[in-house]
């Protein structure tokens, strides 16, 4: 982003932050109109030195905060998908950690040579899309970017080269499971990595949902996943969990595979079969294939919880993904070797010890020349 545009865009944040008007603001800087003040918020007139420094001490902000390429201020929209009690301060600290990394990685990727990317695929879906719709919008993505029988296997890789959005794996609040962002230029999902498999992978489609239907079904900043609500969001949130289900289950799959044989096998089991077949939850296939008529009405009542928890105990062991992903640490890595970042400048930007640094470059196949 240019010096002027990024100054412009926090000196706004900013002083809405402070609940100032733009006149409000233009006589503290002693400007003499409010024009000036929206010239140089829209980055047409750059803020003058003495003017920068009037500024962090009417609205109680720092250098860095005008300056700091590797700060989110001003942009930037989070989607998060919460439990049940999640404060918003707890999101918000999260915002600020989780803004230093996309900013870094949107910094870094541009001074490589890996201009700013925008989303070329978006799904033709409203306020007024059925859920059949959605549904359909999962299949169809499955068939045109190729995920195969079993798309939970392919979706990060898919996401990353032919959309260039950026996946992390990361460790979130508890409560939190993923969140989608959108950031001029960049398109991030990050997933909670100390969920189930299974989970993780439904979060991923559901972040992607997000991600390709931002303009048209623009998402809460935090929904609760255990709440039924009524109106317009409660109808996104079924939208885009129709959607993650189709993408992850295609019908055409998942018919057979449920099919094979009828008879054999306890309920409980069966489904926990075939959901780890999917790399997807036991509660997601089973609402899966009660909504294909797969499961009949009374099935679903008959079905006791506890026993598809954890896919009934067949993957008792998840193996948590790596921290991050290795686009990610590929450009923290040249920006370490060419000396763009300090050792001590990444640790703080990730929020990690110098011994922790050296682990996640390893786990993605980096060498460190650094003391650990």
């Amino acid at each position: 982003m240019e010096s002027a545009v990024r100054v412009g865009v926090r000196l706004k944040a900013a002083r809405d932050q402070s609940g100032l008007t733009q006149q409000q603001l233009a006589d503290a800087l002693g400007l003499r109109h409010r024009q000036t003040v929206a010239s140089i918020e829209s980055g047409e007139r750059q803020l003058r030195a003495t003017e920068l420094v009037r500024a962090m001490d009417v609205l109680s902000v720092d250098l860095d905060y005008f300056t700091d390429p590797f700060l989110l201020v001003g942009e930037g929209q989070f989607s998060f998908r919460t439990s049940k009690g999640v404060e918003a301060t707890v999101l918000d600290r999260f915002e600020r950690r989780a803004g230093r990394w996309l900013a870094m990685y949107r910094e870094l990727s541009r001074e490589q040579g890996h201009p700013p990317s925008w989303l070329g695929y978006k799904l033709h879906l409203s306020p007024r899309s059925s859920f059949e719709d959605a549904e359909a919008a999962g299949e169809a993505t499955v068939r045109a970017w190729n995920l195969g029988s079993y798309p939970a296997g392919r979706l990060r890789s898919v996401m990353e080269k032919r959309l260039r959005a950026l996946v992390l794996y990361v460790d979130m609040p508890p409560g939190v499971s993923g969140a989608a962002s959108q950031v001029p230029g960049l398109n991030c999902a990050l997933i909670n990595r100390q969920e189930s498999e299974g989970r993780r992978n439904f979060d991923l489609a559901h972040e992607l949902f997000h991600l390709l239907t931002w303009d048209a079904l623009p998402p809460e900043r935090a929904t609760v996943v255990d709440k039924r609500r009524s109106g317009k969001q409660w109808r996104v949130e079924r939208l885009a969990e129709k959607f993650a289900a189709a993408l992850l289950m295609p019908a055409a799959v998942l018919k057979p595979a449920w099919e094979v044989d009828t008879s054999a096998g306890e309920l409980h089991d069966r489904i926990n079969e075939v959901a780890e077949r999917f790399r997807v939850s036991s509660q997601a296939c089973r609402w899966r294939l009660y909504n294909l008529g797969l499961l009949s009405k009374r099935d679903p009542s008959g079905i006791d919880d506890r026993r598809l928890s954890r896919n009934g105990s067949l993957r008792c062991l998840d193996q948590e993904p790596s921290l991050f992903s290795e686009p990610f640490l590929e450009r923290l890595s040249v920006a370490l070797d060419d000396g763009r970042l300090s050792v001590k400048r990444a640790t703080s930007l990730l929020g990690v010890s110098v011994t922790k640094l050296a682990e996640i470059l390893q786990d993605h196949g980096h060498q460190t020349y650094f003391e650990a």
